[in-house]
């Protein structure tokens, strides 16, 4: 079976933040993420991980207020001094943290002028971050309107025109199956670029069990593709965190 990891925004939000980390641990979690961790100190975060055994798998980049706030500024044209900050910032807090990936967020936007300036802000922060292991992440406009990575196939041509060794897919089976209509046939086309998976039921973003993806099937196709990353559970638990977690094994 894949290493899976809890998304703690998403995950055991009966508890407080800091509190979710003991959680996911005794729920048979080996690693988490969180989409925005800013609002914490670092120090304690990292307490908590190596208290409970935990590997910090991905944050996204800034903004850190998620609540009303914008998704992102790495397509946004314009908002080239605000996305360089941003990541700045973003990036000590992967790099204190240990976390393995840090998602950029493209934001909302269009055109061609906003899909140029999400490769120059990309060439700029692999460039800067050559030791760390960036992502994007195409979500569906149902989700998030506007939201200018909308497309897999969109992401293939900017990872490759980008061409730096440390961006890659991140790969949300979700947010593929709503874009595409068959989340499996876009990780037959796409799945050997992604470093990162994310995992949430059809059609609801519940937990990925009954649905319209046979997940069990997916996690041991991922294992005789051997891939090596971790698969995350990013979704809407119908009740309680625990007792929706049959899907981890």
């Amino acid at each position: 079976m894949p290493r899976f990891a809890a998304n703690l925004t998403f995950l055991f939000r009966d508890l407080p933040f800091l509190e979710r980390f003991e959680a996911a641990a005794e729920a048979g979690f080996l690693g988490v993420e969180a989409l925005f961790p800013y609002d914490d100190a670092t120090p304690e975060i990292t307490r908590r991980l190596k208290m409970h055994g935990l590997a910090m798998v991905l944050i996204n980049a800034p903004p850190p207020n998620w609540a009303g706030g914008a998704r992102g500024f790495a397509a946004v044209p314009g908002g080239a001094e605000r996305f360089q900050k941003d990541f700045r910032r973003a990036l000590r807090y992967a790099e204190a943290l240990g976390a393995q990936h840090l998602h950029i967020m493209a934001g909302k936007a269009e055109g061609l002028v906003a899909r140029a300036t999400f490769v120059d802000n990309l060439r700029w922060a692999t460039a800067q971050a050559p030791r760390t292991s960036l992502t994007i992440e195409p979500i569906n406009p149902g989700d998030m309107p506007g939201y200018f990575l909308n497309d897999f196939d969109m992401a293939a041509e900017i990872l490759d025109e980008v061409g730096a060794p440390n961006l890659g897919l991140q790969f949300d089976m979700y947010h593929a199956h709503k874009i595409t209509g068959d989340g499996l046939a876009a990780w037959a086309a796409h799945g050997h670029r992604a470093r990162h998976v994310q995992v949430g039921g059809l059609p609801d973003r519940h937990e990925p069990l009954a649905g319209e993806i046979d997940y069990p099937a997916f996690f041991r196709q991922l294992d005789a593709e051997g891939y090596a990353g971790w698969v995350s559970g990013e979704y809407n638990p119908a009740g309680r965190t625990a007792d929706g977690l049959g899907w981890i094994g």
